[in-house]
Parts: structure tokens; C-alpha cells; sequence
């Protein structure tokens, strides 16, 4: 599935639910669903700073891939990162990095968190292209 493909997806389950109320709960099932992380990898180095609560990411370069896992102590922001992880891992770095991120904005995800989760959410974007841009050189 091409990248343009994810985004749409994501956009297109959101659009499933006309409730706020049922999109956290989606979000919060993505979370549920997330990989386990171990705990060793729960290091200072991997914590995103700008988030409230405690968000680990973890990247590892793969066959031209970056393949991202994460980790989060609080459920909402646990599907947070679920959600950008399951568009953007195992794509090339450089597609990575010139993306803008802007499905974010169409399924309003922003917009209906709090404004310290919604900083987070911009940390997390920005880590994550950070990350990328400096694989993609």
C-alpha cells in the first residue's frame, strides 16, 4: 500500500464514526493493538520530549526502510503514536521526511484533543520527520 493509500485509510475509518466519542475509542483500540515494546528500550534517548505523557519511539533502518515501534504510559497518546507508526513505518526515509502529515488535519485530530495532547501530537510529527530526515541524509 503506497503512502498516499495509508493516509487514506486512516481518513476513510475515521470517517466511519460521527462521534468524537467513538474516534477515541478507536484511537484507544490502536493503541490496545500496538506491538509490545520492551523495556529495555524505555531509555531517556527514545523518550519524545513535548509530549505530557511518556512516549518512547524506536527506529530501526531496514532494506531502505525505516520501521518505527513505540510505547506510550497513557492509552489515548498510546493510540496517538499507534496511528502515525501504522502509516509511515517501512517507508523510505525520504518519503518520510517530505511528507506533511496533513491526513492529521483532515480526520481533525488536532483540533479534538487537549492542548497539551495536541502538543504532543506536533512532537511526535516532528520527531518522527526529524528521524527520518536524518536517515534520508
Amino acid at each position: 500500500m503506497s503512502l498516499e493509500e495509508a493516509k487514506q485509510a486512516v481518513v476513510d475509518d475515521f470517517a466511519m464514526f460521527d462521534e468524537w466519542l467513538d474516534k477515541y475509542e478507536y484511537i484507544i483500540g490502536l493503541g490496545k493493538n500496538l506491538e509490545p515494546f520492551p523495556e529495555d528500550k524505555k531509555t531517556e534517548d527514545r523518550l519524545i520530549n513535548g509530549c505530557q505523557s511518556r512516549v518512547w519511539l524506536d527506529c530501526r533502518a531496514r532494506d531502505g526502510k525505516l520501521w518505527f515501534t513505540a510505547d506510550s504510559d497513557a492509552i489515548i497518546t498510546k493510540g496517538i503514536i499507534s496511528l502515525l507508526i501504522g502509516v509511515y513505518s517501512g517507508r523510505p526515509a525520504k518519503e518520510i521526511a517530505g511528507d506533511d502529515f496533513a491526513f492529521v488535519n483532515v480526520i481533525g485530530l488536532s483540533e479534538n484533543l487537549s492542548p497539551t495532547r495536541a502538543n504532543g501530537l506536533s512532537s511526535m510529527i516532528a520527531t518522527i520527520k526529524k528521524i527520518a530526515g536524518d536517515y534520508a541524509g
